[in-house]
């Protein structure tokens, strides 16, 4: 049977519209989609969320206790007493914007988002999460002469405050001891709460702020029992990912630090001179409500934040941007000039997984490092090969046999699963004492899934073979060496051809610069947004493979080895979006140290226009390994120093998101209320192609079309910059002007960018680029463009 093809842009546009005049928020719709295509509906299941979000925009008091007020004043005339709203209210959302989060039956929400002034109800979902090498890899280093690090540095008594919405922190971890840290800034009004094992004295001139939410958590899944030493009802953290972001952006310089003996060095944030401000809203047995995102959103942005760290989100579909608390919580944020940077998931190397995809905040993918942990794999007959592998413990320089996981299937095990050394597929007694070689496959992707197995058999050790990528899992009980498919294949000829297959392992040693990187990291998801394939996400990519930073001792190194006590250690190498994020989070902390004036999107503008020399030759790691393009790294690999003086910039102001929201059909009355303007839809042209974006996004390109777009000179006030234009295969691009002339009273310059497709058929993506230059100033955006044949989604 042919495949159906569907005008996504269309349906999509067209349930918005439809979506959006009902005024309750879109996630039943966009789930409709999702279930229409696939014939799957069980995700519907999580809109039966007894706890709603109210979302009423902007504020329309000054005073927060009479937007309180408000609030139950809605309540209660749902619930028929201002008592019962009381009790069923869990947040009031009344400094950043306007809104509460309470306990509602399904009718009861209906009611309300026929009230007044209520944008949307929304209901609760559970969103989940997403050094030493890292900085020196990006040339972020103390003592480069006109580097961002000195330069940050050197603007006496501007350090940024950095929010970070994670799992919470580890304050006695050295990352964040206050030694030479400036007093705290008066402008700073946020709270340092106190809880289990955390008291006001765990804050400090480094940790100026704290906080922790529960509400939204405990209401969906009860309360928390923090008895079994898992969890800590406080802004500490027992799941060590907060620490290892926050350490990552802005964590003291630590001498010596490693795991375990690998990737030893000094450890340091980006933007050590930064304050800490720690948002806990997840939770080590798992989930973050988005009721308490909300709350915290709410909070920063009163409690005076710079710059929002954001590690989490939630997995494919995307949900609508009013209907998504990141993006509502986030719109916000910017609009009060707080940058907002997000990781952008971990479901890749497929296309179309890119979460986190609102316009004005900053999305970040993972790139890998030049630094790789090479474990040697001496075989019986004297042969070697090389892996990788995290170990440092014991059964090495011991020759043990190796059997291939295939060969000693289980009597009993699942026939569908005997290919694949997947959970009880294998023979425990031709196993134990084994080396256990096994190969990726559908059914077992995980190489720790994999490593659980063979231990839980006695197996000594395992090879994994596995698509080619760097990121590399942890094992503590048992040497786990990653190799590619083509080593795996040469050492099942050596099982089936050896009369005694042995393998010795040796312990895994730290490489730097040997490598070629960055690459585009296998997991991390790639564009275009499924949800407005006009914005370019990701936007830039940083390193997040193989990151050594703080982590909580409380947390255990490996969650799911319950088999071996694991010891408490202060670092740990991760690798996701979520390691990512922290990097862009630092840069964009000292840009906004620097240019203190720049706005969120002029920031973005200078990250994605000046990316490395790399960024147009890296690899994505994929099946296979490609060439990588913007729907992998968006504007490229970041680079710090360069971002610091972009030439240009694309700025975006408030009322252009907000005409953004209306190009996406959203409703213009829920509009007006969520930004605070009284009308700020206005039907002229093709905005979402002209939005002032630093890249171009056509996803339908159907004969010609002409686009604009306006930069502001940041660079010498008389400065002439040359277009230059790489068209994307199969496409005519023209620039008219092709020359941009700026001087004191001309210091905003537009210009029109036209395509024209030299195609006859439905065209792939392609990709190209657009240069402004000065001779010292190279100003790039990404080209994207989708050629399509006008009558082919027409009926016949």
């Amino acid at each position: 049977m042919a495949p159906m093809t569907v005008n996504l842009t269309k349906l999509v546009g067209a349930g918005l519209k439809r979506m959006a005049s009902l005024r309750v928020c879109g996630v039943v719709f966009v789930f409709a989609i999702v279930c229409i295509l696939q014939r799957h509906c069980s995700v519907l299941a999580t809109v039966s969320s007894k706890v709603h979000i109210v979302y009423m925009g902007e504020r329309r008091y000054d005073e927060a206790k009479i937007v309180e007020d408000s609030h139950h004043e809605i309540l209660s005339d749902i619930l028929g007493s201002k008592q019962a709203a009381v009790g069923s209210i869990l947040y009031s959302y009344k400094h950043g914007f306007s809104g509460f989060a309470a306990e509602l039956t399904s009718s009861q929400a209906k009611l309300i988002a026929d009230s007044p002034g209520v944008v949307c109800v929304i209901p609760n979902r559970i969103l989940s999460l997403h050094t030493t090498r890292s900085w020196d890899f990006l040339h972020v280093k103390p003592y480069l002469e006109n580097g961002i690090l000195p330069k940050g540095h050197m603007v006496v008594g501007t350090p940024s405050i950095i929010g970070f919405l994670d799992t919470g922190i580890w304050p006695e971890s050295e990352s964040f001891n206050d030694e030479g840290m400036l007093e705290v800034p008066s402008r700073w009004k946020g709270l340092c709460e106190e809880g289990e094992e955390f008291n006001s004295s765990n804050c400090n001139r480094k940790i100026i702020g704290a906080r922790w939410y529960t509400k939204g958590y405990e209401a969906e899944f009860g309360k928390l029992n923090t008895s079994d030493g898992v969890e800590y009802l406080s802004p500490r953290d027992a799941a060590g990912h907060g620490t290892h972001t926050s350490s990552t952006a802005a964590g003291a310089l630590i001498e010596n630090a490693s795991f375990m003996g690998l990737a030893q060095g000094s450890a340091r944030g980006g933007a050590p001179s930064a304050w800490l401000a720690v948002y806990k809203v997840c939770w080590s047995t798992g989930g973050c409500s988005s009721a308490d995102i909300l709350a915290a959103f709410d909070d920063a942005i009163s409690d005076g934040v710079d710059v929002l760290s954001v590690s989490l989100g939630s997995s494919p579909p995307s949900s609508t941007y009013v209907d998504d608390v990141l993006s509502i919580g986030s719109f916000h944020a910017v609009a009060r000039g707080i940058s907002v940077v997000c990781s952008g998931g971990n479901s890749g190397p497929y296309p179309q997984t890119v979460t986190n995809a609102a316009p004005w905040v900053i999305t970040v993918a993972a790139s890998t490092i030049d630094r790789v942990f090479p474990m040697a794999i001496t075989l019986g007959n004297n042969q070697t090969v090389v892996g990788q592998a995290l170990y440092t413990g014991k059964d090495v320089n011991n020759f043990y046999p190796i059997v291939y996981g295939e060969d000693i299937v289980a009597t009993d095990a699942d026939e569908d699963n005997a290919r694949s050394c997947d959970e009880g597929s294998l023979n425990a007694t031709l196993a134990r004492g084994k080396v256990v070689l096994c190969f990726q496959s559908r059914s077992l992707r995980s190489v720790a899934s994999a490593a659980r197995n063979v231990q839980n058999v006695e197996g000594v050790g395992l090879i994994f073979a596995q698509f080619p990528t760097k990121d590399v899992s942890l094992s503590l009980g048992i040497p786990c060496v990653q190799v590619d498919f083509t080593m795996g294949t040469y050492l099942l000829t050596y099982i089936g051809t050896a009369r005694n297959p042995m393998v010795k392992f040796s312990l895994s040693r730290t490489s730097v610069g040997k490598e070629i990187s960055p690459e585009v990291a296998f997991f991390s998801s790639r564009g275009p947004s499924s949800i407005s394939p006009t914005v370019l996400k990701p936007d830039i990519a940083a390193p997040g493979v193989n990151i050594l930073a703080s982590w909580s001792p409380a947390s255990p190194i490996i969650p799911s080895d319950t088999a071996h006590n694991q010891p408490p250690l202060n670092f740990k190498i991760d690798s996701g979006t979520s390691m990512a994020c922290p990097h862009i989070t630092a840069i964009v902390s000292l840009l906004k140290a620097i240019h203190p004036n720049w706005s969120p999107a002029a920031i973005k503008s200078a990250l994605i226009t000046t990316e490395d020399k790399y960024g147009l030759s890296a690899v994505a790691e994929g099946a296979p390994h490609k060439q990588a393009d913007p729907f992998d790294y968006g504007g490229g690999q970041v680079n710090p120093n360069k971002a610091i003086n972009p030439g240009l910039i694309y700025d975006i102001k408030t009322e252009d998101y907000t005409r953004f929201l209306c190009a996406m059909g959203y409703n213009h009355t829920a509009i007006s209320w969520m930004a605070g303007a009284v009308a700020p839809c206005r039907k002229k042209g093709n905005f979402l192609a002209n939005f002032n974006l630093p890249s171009i996004s056509i996803p339908e390109l159907k004969k010609s079309i002409t686009v604009s777009r306006t930069v502001t000179n940041v660079g010498p006030v008389a400065s002439l910059y040359v277009a230059r234009v790489e068209a994307p295969p199969g496409t005519t691009v023209r620039v008219a002007p092709s020359l941009l002339s700026f001087n004191s009273t001309a210091k905003k310059l537009t210009f029109k960018v036209s395509f024209c497709s030299r195609l006859s058929v439905q065209g792939r993506y392609s990709f190209g680029n657009l240069f402004w230059e000065d001779g010292f100033h190279v100003v790039r955006i990404p080209l994207i463009v989708r050629p399509v044949i006008e009558d082919f989604y027409a009926e016949t």
